[in-house]
C-alpha cells in the first residue's frame, strides 16, 4: 500500500497538468518583467526627456575613473547596488560610484529610488573625474535612512540634503523599503531639490549665502566643489544596498 501510495504522488508531481501550471507562472513572470521595463509616455517624449536606464543593461554608465567594480548589477528590471558583504570584503569585492557616460549642464533629472535599512547613498550632480571622489566635485543629493543610520545623521545630512550644506524644507519620506521620488533641476546656478512631488531644497551656487556655508562644512577644502558648469550624474556606491528605477533626464 505504502508504494502504491508513494507512485501516485510521483505521478501527481510531474502530471502534465502540473506542468502546464509551472510553465504559466513562469510565462507570467517573464510577462510581468518586460512590460515592467521603464518606458517615456507621448507627453514626456514631445517635452524632450530621455531615459537614463533601459531596465535592461548598464548601457549608457561608466565606473569612476574605470575603476574596479562587481557591486552594480541590473536585477529584475531595477538598477541595483549590492550590500557590502563581510564574507568577500575581502576577496575581491570592489566599490566604486557608478555615472552617466554624457556629461549635463542644465537640466531635470528625476529617479524613483528605495534604500535598505540603515543604508546610505546619494545622488551627485555636475560630477567630473578630476579629482579622487566623485563629491569633491560635484554637489549631491542625500539619500539615507533618516531614522537608523548610525552614526546619526545631522539635518544637512538627511534625505533630500544638498549634503552637509543645506537642510530641507518639511518633507513627506516614504518609510525604507518603500519607493520614494526625487527631481533634481540645475539651471545655471540655481538648483532645487524635490521628494515625493514637494520642493524642499532650493540654492544658488556661488552665492555669499553659499560660500559661506561651504567654508563653515566639509567642503571647504575640496577646491572644485561645486564649480564646474556640466558634468556627470553619479549614483553613490556608499557600501549599502540601495534600488533605482525610472531614471530619466531632459536638458534645459
Amino acid at each position: 500500500m505504502k508504494k502504491l501510495i508513494t507512485l501516485l504522488f510521483i505521478v501527481t508531481a510531474c502530471s502534465p497538468a502540473k506542468k502546464e501550471n509551472q510553465e504559466t507562472q513562469t510565462l507570467s513572470s517573464v510577462v510581468e518583467a518586460v512590460t515592467s521595463l521603464p518606458a517615456l509616455t507621448d507627453s514626456q517624449k514631445a517635452e524632450g526627456w530621455k531615459l537614463l536606464f533601459d531596465g535592461k543593461t548598464l548601457n549608457g554608465w561608466q565606473i569612476f575613473k574605470a575603476r574596479k567594480n562587481n557591486t552594480w548589477e541590473v536585477k529584475d528590471g531595477l538598477l541595483h547596488c549590492k550590500a557590502l558583504n563581510e564574507t568577500t570584503k575581502g576577496d575581491g569585492d570592489e566599490r566604486s560610484d557608478l555615472m552617466t557616460t554624457d556629461e549635463f549642464e542644465n537640466f531635470e533629472f528625476t529617479c524613483d529610488w528605495k534604500i535598505s535599512p540603515k543604508g546610505n547613498s546619494g545622488i551627485i550632480y555636475r560630477a567630473t573625474e578630476e579629482f579622487e571622489q566623485p563629491y569633491y566635485s560635484g554637489p549631491e543629493y542625500q539619500l539615507i535612512d533618516d531614522n537608523s543610520y548610525l552614526p546619526k545623521p545631522t539635518d544637512k545630512q538627511l534625505t533630500g540634503a544638498s549634503y552637509d550644506m543645506y537642510a530641507t524644507a518639511p518633507k513627506t519620506l516614504k518609510p525604507v523599503g518603500e519607493w520614494n521620488s526625487t527631481k533634481i533641476v540645475v539651471n545655471g546656478k540655481h538648483v532645487e531639490h524635490w521628494l515625493n512631488d514637494q520642493k524642499i531644497v532650493e540654492y544658488e551656487l556661488g552665492s555669499s549665502n553659499w560660500l559661506k556655508r561651504k567654508e563653515a562644512c566639509k567642503w571647504n577644502e575640496a577646491k572644485g566643489y561645486g564649480l564646474a558648469s556640466k558634468g556627470h550624474i553619479d549614483l553613490q556606491d556608499h557600501g549599502h544596498e540601495v534600488w533605482f528605477k525610472n531614471v530619466m533626464i531632459k536638458t534645459i
